[in-house]
């Protein structure tokens, strides 16, 4: 069966989650980074910025000049992990195993899927659209790096690459976009006359040995396309967590249960968008001044709510002895995470009903 490998990614992820966030900038270039004031660079711009000269790393101050109508916006990681979990849970109705490529990308494996790759792919367009109102291109290929370089040159929507299309659909592909190529390589490249990945594949496998050594193998291997690492892939997070920061505030045990119950009431949501159930439950203690205390429980039923985490939570808060040092953060992480359907046929079948 010849293998079918997706690659599907919200563009400029940073910058189109603040514009799908504030329907104000949906006219505007965006501009995500540091504190213009404080030499703050630039970390992800939306298209129409990037198309005057805007690029990561540049000054913030440089971009908005380069770009007056843009609006600047402070880097919030917080909100683009959480846009990455509701994308990543999008995705997984469509398919279970997904390989993560950053916050706002993943790969797929989709050979012998019952549902085609093209029918995935404009499923995933639709439904991240709708749902996220976020756009997402996918491409379609044989390898991972063709798929990520058909989507890249989708622009937006689905771009497949068929088999025996691969080498005049590298050809005119510029050797940066190339995986392990930089700026010292792409020069090196350059003075032999390889400006794109065709003018690469074209100076031999031997030669790029030459130049290169082991790099020039994997260079040659990419750039034939016959680079061909497997899509690994995970039917879900491994765990999930979340933490509040206290500020050294003084110990007092009513305070840190609201802070917990906030913290559940959170992990609830993100189950519950994840179809998932925690066997595990570990909190996290860290005091102002030095030290960590942590404290778990394995649960023989995976639980879901918010009022059976606060439950455990509450629980290992007593184990944990905490003093009446100030605390500086407290968190609960949730792990052994199984999807819902698989808890409750557990339950079916290994334990009654309550």
């Amino acid at each position: 069966m010849a293998r079918v490998v997706l690659y599907a990614e919200v563009p400029c992820f940073y910058a189109s989650v603040e514009r799908a966030a504030a329907p104000e900038l949906a006219s505007r270039p965006v501009i995500v980074g540091g504190d213009p004031r404080k030499r703050g660079l630039v970390q992800a711009a939306t298209p129409d910025a990037l198309a005057v000269g805007v690029r990561a790393e540049m000054p913030m101050l440089e971009a908005l000049a380069l770009c007056p109508p843009a609006r600047a916006v402070r880097t919030n990681m917080a909100r683009y992990r959480e846009a990455s979990r509701r994308l990543i849970a999008c995705l997984r109705r469509e398919v279970e195993k997904l390989e993560a490529a950053g916050l706002g990308a993943v790969y797929a494996d989709a050979s012998g899927l019952l549902a085609g790759p093209d029918a995935i792919a404009q499923a995933w367009v639709t439904r991240v659209r709708d749902e996220l109102g976020l756009l997402l291109r996918v491409g379609i290929a044989r390898t991972k790096l063709l798929a990520r370089l058909a989507a890249e040159e989708a622009g937006e929507g689905v771009r497949r690459v068929a088999p025996g299309e691969e080498t005049a659909f590298l050809r005119p592909i510029p050797v940066t976009r190339l995986e392990g190529v930089g700026q010292k390589t792409a020069s090196t490249l350059a003075e032999q006359g390889a400006h794109t990945i065709g003018a690469v594949a074209a100076l031999g496998r031997e030669r790029l040995e030459a130049l290169f050594g082991t790099h020039g193998l994997r260079i040659h291997a990419s750039a034939t396309g016959v680079d061909d690492p497997p899509v690994r892939a995970a039917r879900h997070p491994q765990s999930l967590s979340r933490e509040a920061s206290l500020a050294g505030e003084p110990f007092d045990r009513d305070a840190l249960v609201d802070h917990l119950q906030q913290l559940a009431r959170q992990l609830e949501a993100e189950l519950r968008v994840q179809g998932l159930r925690a066997r595990r439950v570990t909190l996290k203690i860290r005091y102002a001044e030095q030290g960590t205390t942590t404290r778990s429980q394995a649960l023989s039923t995976p639980l879901g709510s918010a009022a059976e985490i606060l439950a455990v939570a509450q629980h290992l808060l007593g184990r944990a002895q905490a003093s009446v040092r100030p605390i500086r953060g407290l968190g609960i992480q949730l792990a052994k995470l199984v999807p819902q359907r698989e808890s409750d046929r557990q339950l079916d079948l290994f334990s009654p009903r309550r």
